[in-house]
């Protein structure tokens, strides 16, 4: 059976060890530092933060044979060093450079395939031809914008980027517990429209904008139906993920809203049995982004219809 390396953000690591624990048909090969290298059919799995979906070991004896090795299997290479650090820059200095310069407010994802690699010993490698992000080892970094109310604006606007899924101008949002307005900050700059809930002030710059509709209400006793319809609901609220789990089914169960983004947050402990709630949602993703911290972004979206099909 075929090998998978997921790599684990910085600190995470025994969070992703356990997601893989709970899946029956994973075994786990070895441990390279924050990588572990799994047997079994590939997973989306939300601690992931890069995965290797094509894992190779080969022996080499020299630098350049390391070096052939890899440009023999791929072009864009990223190298994962744990250990041997400088052994294994004098590898990667033989091989093509992966520019990852700080994105600004509003950039693409790059389109490419990015491989890697790492030594597990002085004269074994480990890589991969195809991960499953665009970035070098999953790491996004942006040039902060500080005119924006608080840095919970990265979280969404890093979501953007590495889904490429976003509101179109003059869709209808609602952010709910937005205050000092991050996540609002960011949906009207894209044109949306935006219904801002808390009971809390949004930041005074953003309190005369056109585009946003301030309403005074605790996020956990607004009824959807005092809404509408919107195209997205966003939520960062500070809370337990089970009370954050119930406020999705309500919305979900109004059918309301087309597309969701919200962060789990998790106080303590990682709380697994929340993340399977989230998890048995058809069509649910959940991600840690590089912006989070001990929290994962949870997604769904409506699924769209293939119009080509239409006679």
């Amino acid at each position: 059976m075929s090998l998978t390396s997921y790599l684990a953000p910085e600190g995470f690591e025994k969070d992703l060890l356990e997601e893989i624990r709970q899946h029956q048909d994973l075994s786990l090969k070895k441990t390279l530092g924050r990588l572990l290298i799994v047997e079994g059919p590939q997973k989306s799995l939300a601690f992931a933060q890069d995965t290797w979906l094509d894992v190779q070991v080969q022996n080499f004896e020299s630098i350049k044979q390391a070096a052939k090795i890899l440009k023999e299997n791929g072009k864009w290479w990223t190298p994962y060093s744990f250990q041997f650090h400088r052994r294994a820059s004098l590898i990667q200095e033989n091989l093509a450079k992966v520019k990852n310069p700080n994105f600004k407010y509003g950039d693409n994802a790059p389109e490419r395939t990015l491989s890697a690699w790492t030594l597990e010993t002085e004269n074994t490698i480990v890589f991969s031809p195809k991960t499953t992000s665009q970035f070098p080892l999953g790491e996004v970094t942006f040039e902060e914008d500080k005119s924006a109310p608080s840095r919970a604006y990265l979280k969404l606007w890093e979501y953007f980027t590495v889904t490429n899924q976003k509101p179109k101008a003059n869709e209808l949002c609602v952010d709910l517990g937005s205050s000092p307005g991050g996540w609002t900050w960011v949906l009207n700059n894209l044109g949306a429209q935006v219904i801002s809930v808390d009971k809390a002030p949004l930041a005074a710059e953003l309190q005369d904008q056109p585009n946003i509709q301030m309403l005074k209400k605790d996020a956990f006793t607004l009824k959807p139906q005092e809404v509408g319809p919107v195209d997205w609901l966003f939520s960062d609220i500070i809370c337990y993920p089970q009370k954050l789990f119930e406020l999705v089914q309500e919305w979900r169960a109004s059918n309301m809203a087309k597309n969701y983004v919200c962060t789990i947050k998790f106080q303590g402990e990682t709380d697994f049995k929340a993340l399977q709630a989230f998890q048995s949602i058809p069509g649910s993703e959940i991600r840690h982004l590089s912006a989070n911290k001990h929290e994962v972004t949870w997604s769904w979206h409506q699924p769209q219809l293939d119009n080509s099909r239409q006679v």
